[in-house]
């Protein structure tokens, strides 16, 4: 393909010797134009951001293109080789997940040297889109850094039901800094100036068509949004806005939750409403009604039945006008 380039990136070293490597595809424009840069499969089992980079590979043609894309369908070989969301405690016991680290340390862990990598294509960007995708249990939504009009532009391009800003730093709840969000690489990049967003994509380990269809156009549209594509976004879902708070109910213990509601993904709760039980599978002693924590938009909600304590059962989102 004219106008398109793939090289082969070395991102760290391994202990026997063996260079870890990613492939870095480059399509520049036959005009002038904003750089975007686009990675997938940051966590390894993510892979519908990937299928999504190969379509796009297909419809992209450079002759018609403004500007540049830099792509990377395999940001972490580490996490997709093993199909996981963290790396072996073996490979990486301080950064197992490596959206944690950005931007990186070109001498510090693995995924701190393979950030530190990527982020030297990724700062010459003027967007970034980083494709993840969630859980068969979660609504497919895109994430953008509040109070950001930029990046809230590129959400709104890229479409999906739901949009979901999220408060950082001093603005958000305790929970934000404890689970080290300070170091994802939207974060990172937002904070450098630079317009980004995280589209979260549902499903996860397989390919799903409706998923990746979703994907694919809210891509392209993210390119038409930034004039690198003529025409104007299409349609990619009837958005609504809210924000992630971050909160989530957990279940109080281990045992198996029976959800009890009709609520689908995507509908509006109260506060207060019953979702489920979780109860003990031996004694049948309840030990948990569900309910939720608050009003807004139900987009997370656990059909695997065994849990265990802690573990998410459901989150709402805080619709916004």
């Amino acid at each position: 393909m004219a106008g398109h380039s793939a090289e082969r990136v070395p991102l760290a070293r391994l202990p026997s010797g063996v260079e870890l490597e990613t492939t870095v595809h480059t399509y520049d424009g036959a005009d002038d134009g904003p750089t975007l840069y686009v990675q997938a499969a940051q966590h390894g089992r993510e892979i519908n951001g990937s299928e999504v980079l190969r379509r796009f590979h297909e419809e992209i043609d450079p002759d018609e293109l403004a500007g540049k894309i830099v792509a990377v369908p395999v940001a972490d070989p580490l996490t997709f080789d093993r199909v996981s969301y963290t790396t072996p405690e073996q490979l990486d016991s301080i950064n197992p997940n490596m959206n944690r680290v950005w931007p990186g340390d070109e001498e510090g862990t693995l995924h701190e040297r393979m950030a530190a990598t990527l982020w030297e294509y990724a700062t010459d960007a003027d967007a970034i889109v980083d494709l993840h995708t969630g859980s068969p249990n979660m609504m497919t939504h895109v994430v953008f850094m509040e109070n950001n009009a930029e990046s809230r532009a590129l959400a709104e391009a890229f479409g999906t039901d739901l949009l979901l800003s999220e408060q950082a730093g001093d603005d958000a709840d305790v929970e934000w800094s404890e689970r080290d969000f300070g170091g994802k690489f939207r974060v990172a990049a937002t904070r450098e100036g630079i317009p980004s967003i995280t589209p979260e994509l549902a499903h996860n380990k397989e390919i799903v068509e409706n998923a990746v269809e979703t994907g694919l156009t809210g891509l392209l549209n993210v390119c038409r949004e930034l004039d690198m594509l003529q025409r104007s976004p299409v349609e990619n879902g009837d958005w609504e806005l809210a924000r992630n708070h971050l909160g989530r109910v957990d279940a109080t213990d281990s045992g198996l939750f029976v959800v009890e509601s009709n609520h689908e993904l995507g509908d509006e709760v109260a506060a207060g409403e019953r979702i489920g039980t979780l109860y003990d599978p031996a004694t049948y002693e309840v030990l948990q009604e569900v309910e939720t924590d608050r009003a807004g938009v139900l987009y997370a909600l656990t059909r695997e039945a065994t849990v265990c304590g802690g573990g998410k059962l459901l989150s709402v989102a805080l619709l916004r006008d």
